[in-house]
Order: C-alpha cells, then structure tokens, then sequence
C-alpha cells in the first residue's frame, strides 16, 4: 500500500528537491505550505502552522479532489515530515523566528501524535552547533561534530532547533514514536556548484558551516531511509554528505585552522568535521551526489 506522507514547507530549498525524490520512490505527498508547490502529483495545503487548528487540520485533509471518490472522510497520514520554517535569522524579527518555529513545530508533532501518526520527521539544523550565526569568531568545542554534541546556539534561529529538538524527544518518549531530527548542513542545489571554487579559494568562509554541506537530492533519500527505518525512537541524525569541502586533508585542515579544538577520534581522511557516520551506519546512507563530481578540476 502506498504511504501516504504529509511534508510541511515543500515549498522551501529543501523540500522542492525531497518532495520529487519521494515522489518518485512512490509515495503519496500533501504539500502543507504558505507558497504552492509546482510538482504535477503534488497538492499544496496552504496552512499557518503556527495555528494549532490549521495543523490539525492539514494532517486531517484529502491530498486532492481524487480523495472524494474513496467515499469517506480522510485519515491521518502514514508519516509527517515537518520542514516549514523561517528558514534563518535576519528575514524576520529574532522573536518572531524562534515563536515561528518552535510553535509551529509543537502544533505538528502534537497534532500527528494525538492522531495516531507515530513517525514524524523534522528538520533541525547545523546551527544548534553554535557556530553558524555566532557572534564573532567562535571555535567548536571538538571535532567531529556528532550528535551528542553539547548544543550552545546564540542565535533565534538556532535556538529554536534546540527547543523543537527537545519537543520532538518529549513527545516520542510521551507516546512511544519515532520521531528522527535532521540536523541539515548547508543545503546546496544542483546549480550552486558554482560556489565551490570561491570555497576552495576561502577555507574560513566555510567554518561557519563547518567545512560540510548536503547535496538537496541527497537530503531527500535521507529524509526517504528515515521513513523506512522503524523502531528507533527520538533520534537525532546529521543531514550532510560525506566530506570536507576541500582539498586538504581533514586532519591536517583542523590542525592548522583550529589549533586548540580537540580532535575525539580517528577521522576518515576526508571525513566532513560535520560527520554522518550515524546517519550512514545506523539509516545505511550513501551519497549520490560528492561535490567533486560537479566541480570541474575540483
């Protein structure tokens, strides 16, 4: 039987390159969004999910007008994936990014949870690392960066990953869910290759991101293999590719660019300081899409 997915801000960077890639493994998808989605196949719900009603509401919805000929009102889907979100801090006000945010993401786990749904996937962020929107130059506390890495945010957006974060845990522990958070590295589309010479050129304009990235296809079978792996629980896994963006091997990059940040174990010669060793021995992730591949002469 097919799944029936309902994927909240499909509209977005991310989501216009995971929804086509889950469309294409044969789910079926309600875009939940403020923008329609233009995807043949793909209904968008436009939804503030900021409201608790209208949240209910799209989990409780036909995907399209076809829906009225099964002859009875709609379900709950088989699975949420929630990336609605304002996407970084300096687009709108810090309080209204961090209300935005956490409340949205609350109204959609508790609605799926009290509806029977019992596997949400939601997308949190590199940024709970603290570094990204920091305040000045700020080390990382060691490397690699894993998922049980002490999260210090100081930045709205940030914070409220850490706060959805937290959310998301307290309710698969409530209702016995799976609920997996993506912490998603510096998404890149197929036409921003062009930027990874200017990166190549200018290491430390990459620490903010830490020297790592996700390819946006490659984010989609992420977002694919968590649908598929039951049984985990609250999981956080980081969503990026496999390594560093550079040149240089890891080691010998992190010695030089930061000297006093500690190194907890033996690193893959290229293994990105953003790792997904978790997200690739635990969901059995394997990229399609290294950057080298799309840099010429890289």
């Amino acid at each position: 039987m097919t799944k029936r997915i309902v994927f909240t801000g499909g509209t977005g960077k991310a989501g216009r390159h995971a929804v086509p890639h889950l469309l294409d493994k044969g789910y079926s998808i309600l875009n939940v969004d403020l923008k329609p989605l233009d995807l043949p196949g793909v209904n968008t719900l436009v939804a503030d999910l900021t409201d608790s009603g209208q949240a209910f509401n799209a989990l409780t919805t036909h995907f399209g007008l076809d829906g009225f000929d099964a002859g009875k009102p709609p379900g709950a889907p088989d699975a949420v994936v929630h990336f609605a979100a304002i996407p970084r801090v300096l687009i709108e006000p810090d309080n209204a990014t961090f209300a935005a945010n956490v409340i949205s993401t609350y109204n959609v786990i508790e609605a799926a949870m009290k509806l029977g749904v019992r596997k949400v996937i939601v997308a949190s962020s590199e940024t709970t690392y603290g570094v990204c929107f920091a305040e000045g130059d700020k080390d990382y506390h060691s490397f690699p960066l894993e998922e049980d890495y002490d999260s210090d945010p100081m930045d709205s957006y940030g914070l409220s990953k850490v706060c959805n974060e937290k959310t998301a845990r307290a309710f698969a522990l409530r209702y016995g869910a799976d609920i997996y958070a993506l912490r998603i590295g510096n998404v890149i589309e197929p036409h921003e290759y062009t930027m990874f010479p200017a990166f190549l050129a200018d290491p430390m304009s990459r620490k903010r991101n830490a020297w790592s990235y996700i390819d946006a296809r490659d984010l989609g079978e992420i977002v694919h293999l968590c649908l598929q792996r039951d049984g985990l629980g609250y999981q956080v896994f980081n969503a990026v590719n496999d390594t560093i963006t550079l040149n240089t091997p890891t080691r010998e990059f992190l010695a030089h660019a930061c000297p006093n940040v500690k190194v907890t174990r033996e690193m893959g010669e290229f293994e990105a300081p953003l790792s997904n060793r978790k997200t690739r021995e635990v969901l059995g992730f394997k990229e399609a899409h290294n950057w080298r591949q799309h840099v010429p002469k890289a």
